[in-house]
């Protein structure tokens, strides 16, 4: 049976920097989205064709999602960006992670004189510290924002209160929310991706063919319903940061 290892393994360095399995494939989920985000820049015309149209017609879509949440079609046109690159991200590198190719391409590495055959590729998302970056990201793009939007002063308000005993421990709980909330979304997208990709590899090894199937269409499910919750709790959160706190 396949080795299962919680850790992203090494391939290589450069200089200091570890560069795992997980991140090299994240590596070609960024050229992969980039290189279609260039080409589609270029194509995009006045007067839309039928791919085109339907990229339009699910934008709009999007947008009236994100109007449900934040209230205005400007602040929705705003935070789009952030909103989508996750989404796009996330659902590309949990659907690239399970491509035939990625566990079993290996190249062999020597480490303390012993030679170990790992995989080339893995999904970024099996890797712990790749989804715990990620929520740092996130949520310091909330927070960030939020003060820009309502500025510096009012935005911490929201965490520290003088002259209020109650509201000063309120806004002490809220504040710890906030390092809860980066490990609330990594470890949900963590486990959901390193479970899913676990159960693949036993039943392939157990029951291989056209059994694993059914299982592999259900982590496609899954990758997308990760992405999806993973982008919307960052709307969520963006929607709350960019309004002014009420008293």
């Amino acid at each position: 049976m396949p080795e299962i290892s919680l850790r992203a393994e090494e391939i290589f360095k450069i200089g200091s920097f570890t560069v795992t399995n997980a991140i090299f494939l994240s590596f070609f989920v960024l050229l992969l989205l980039g290189g279609t985000a260039f080409l589609v820049r270029r194509r995009i015309s006045e007067i839309p064709g039928k791919v085109q149209g339907i990229f339009e017609l699910f934008l709009e879509q999007v947008l009236k999602l994100m109007d449900s949440v934040l209230g205005e079609r400007q602040l929705s046109e705003k935070y789009l960006p952030i909103v989508a690159t996750i989404f796009l991200f996330v659902i590309t590198s949990n659907w690239l992670g399970l491509l035939p190719i990625v566990g079993s391409i290996k190249i062999a590495v020597e480490h303390s004189g012993e030679i170990f055959h790992i995989p080339l590729f893995r999904s970024p998302a099996s890797d712990l510290n790749f989804t715990i970056i990620l929520a740092i990201i996130a949520v310091f793009s909330v927070n960030i924002l939020g003060v820009t939007a309502i500025g510096f002063k009012k935005h911490a308000s929201k965490f520290f209160h003088l002259g209020n005993p109650f509201l000063s421990f309120a806004g002490i709980l809220e504040f710890i929310s906030e390092f809860v909330k980066i490990i609330s979304f990594s470890f949900r997208l963590f486990g959901n991706v390193f479970a899913g990709e676990v159960l693949l590899i036993i039943i392939g090894y157990l029951v291989p063919y056209f059994i694993p199937l059914p299982f592999l269409f259900l982590e496609v499910f899954v990758g997308a319903i990760q992405a999806f919750i993973f982008s919307m709790l960052t709307l969520v959160f963006i929607g709350m940061a960019v309004r002014e706190p009420e008293h």
